[in-house]
């Protein structure tokens, strides 16, 4: 039946723009559902507006109309009111729900209803999947939309530790995020290889761990050669540039949350204050990737002394209900044969090494509790057991985000295998550009089931999906769209459109959003469009 359903809406929505060249009409990701009309038509001319109904509404009307100007050739006018022929007229439902919205055209014009600014946002931007596919026919086909999200959170994370983006970057990325209904923006800020975010109580963190003396070339697993070039100095981002950042986010209802790494990759830190570490002395910022045995020392009361002061100044720029803790990859090495660590597990009365990352983990979450938000960290933070009110961020073993949902504690599910956006798109990698390694093409990241082999209530905790940009070998802006583009059209619709999903179905509806991409100057992977 599902089927016969695709087939009949596929036809009426190619033949309904006119008797104008076929349009395949499509939205990514899938609605709730579309219902066209035969017949009649909106005529695209030179003289529609954007009304608000509403000042808050605004802001998100004047984005949309930049969007649609690089579709129409010209940036509808936007204004106050609630309706007028030849308009878009976006208004907020209270009986909807927040992100959920009601997109309907008609022969008048267009009205958008959401249950929030947000979810007024998000039929907008279906809108603009249908604008460009019917731009050329120069009329839009009669119909109702009706939409919102199977989970609340849909993520992607970028780092900008291993490799730096401009402000104007960030941003551009965000509206590839905003394009796709992603809304959280998990912003990798700290790392081994690089300190991005300026700590005023704590100067050399950008003067020293923003810069390394060299990269490594090629494969890090395979390669000791080092390219001889200094990479980071200056780049870090400024408190006001931070603010920026998210302003521009929340103008597209998207929330940004920092992810200040800790105890481990902390090689930036320890480079630029050495006694926060187990030695106190001998640090660098790392030159190559991977996990190395020198990280913070939780036995030393000054560690948790730095951490809240680099958090007081997080938490302050960054409104989001969350922040990020990080807790992956922290070897024990030092600690075990650190005096200092050693008394901490001895007065604590914890049971070994493991126990005391449990320890100093929820130490930094009772001090941003403190703070009014809410803790996210990787999968590890469940080793020697964790506070039932963390987040946990499944990334590597999904029995791990299965045993974190069984004992209550939401969970993300960032299943590496399907979800990291640093390997290679294609099996055949001689012509795609460099990365770490793996094969995870569109249809794999598609397949991914968040909820793995959860049943009934043990669903409950799993709060939605993300995916990873890491970029030990992204180097620039190009590199980091092609990566992304459209595996995150893939990502969101595992997280908008779980309960409804058909990759046939959804490999036809991308040509909206390829047109966009053109239109945009995206570079992005062609794999599935050929």
């Amino acid at each position: 039946m599902r089927s016969i359903f695709i087939s009949i809406m596929t036809f009426l929505m190619m033949t309904a723009c006119t008797t104008a060249p076929e349009v395949n009409i499509g939205i990514v990701p899938a609605p709730v559902s579309v219902s066209v009309k035969e017949h009649g038509r909106f005529a695209l001319g030179d003289n529609i507006t954007v009304k608000a109904a509403s000042e808050d509404l605004l802001a998100p009307a004047a984005v949309f109309a930049e969007q649609a100007g690089r579709i129409l050739g010209y940036v509808p006018e936007v204004m106050s009111g609630k309706s007028g022929r030849n308009a878009i007229c976006v208004s907020v439902d209270p009986s909807l729900e927040k992100e959920e919205y009601r997109l309907k055209v008609t022969r008048s014009g267009i009205t958008v209803r959401g249950g929030s600014g947000q979810g007024v946002f998000h039929g907008l931007q279906s809108l603009r999947q249908v604008l460009v596919e019917c731009k050329d026919a120069g009329a839009l086909p009669l119909m109702t939309v009706e939409d919102r999200p199977f989970f609340g959170y849909r993520g992607m994370m970028l780092d900008v530790c291993r490799h730096f983006s401009t402000v104007d970057e960030v941003k551009e990325f965000i509206d590839i995020l905003s394009m796709h209904k992603v809304n959280t923006f998990h912003w990798h800020l700290t790392d081994d290889q690089g300190w991005r975010i300026q700590i005023e109580k704590y100067p050399l963190l950008t003067e020293k761990g923003a810069e390394r003396k060299e990269t490594v070339i090629g494969h890090a697993s395979k390669s000791r050669e080092y390219d001889g070039k200094p990479y980071g100095k200056g780049m870090y981002y400024t408190h006001d540039q931070i603010r920026d950042v998210v302003r521009y986010a929340a103008d597209r209802y998207i929330e940004v949350i920092p992810e200040i790494e800790m105890p481990g990759h902390t090689l930036a830190a320890l480079a630029s204050y050495p006694e926060l570490g187990c030695k106190g002395k001998g640090y660098a910022v790392a030159t190559t990737w991977g996990i190395f045995d020198d990280v913070a020392c939780p036995g030393k009361d000054d560690v948790l002394r730095f951490f809240e002061g680099v958090l007081d100044e997080v938490i302050e720029l960054f409104p989001s209900h969350y922040i990020h803790i990080g807790g992956d990859e922290c070897p024990k090495t030092r600690w075990k044969t650190c005096p200092y660590c050693q008394e901490r597990i001895r007065k604590e009365g914890l049971k070994d090494e493991k126990e005391l990352q449990s320890w100093f983990m929820k130490k930094m979450e009772q001090y941003i509790n403190s703070k009014g938000k809410a803790v996210i960290g990787w999968e590890e933070i469940l080793e020697g057991g964790v506070s039932p009110t963390a987040t946990v961020m499944c990334w590597k073993h999904p029995e791990i985000g299965i045993e974190a949902a069984r004992l209550g504690n939401k969970v993300i599910m960032v299943n590496s295998q399907y979800s990291y956006f640093d390997y290679y798109q294609a099996e055949d990698t001689s012509k795609e550009p460099f990365a770490i390694g793996g094969y995870v093409p569109v249809s794999k990241v598609y397949s991914y089931d968040p909820y793995d082999s959860l049943t009934g209530d043990d669903r409950k905790p799993v709060i939605g999906v993300q995916a990873n940009l890491w970029r030990e070998y992204i180097r620039d802006m190009s590199h980091v769209e092609y990566m992304v583009l459209p595996r995150i059209a893939a990502m969101s619709e595992n997280g908008w459109s779980y309960d409804r999903k058909d990759y046939e179905d959804f490999v036809l509806r991308m040509d909206g959003l390829r047109m966009l991409y053109d239109i945009n100057g995206y570079n992005y992977a062609k794999h599935i469009f050929n």
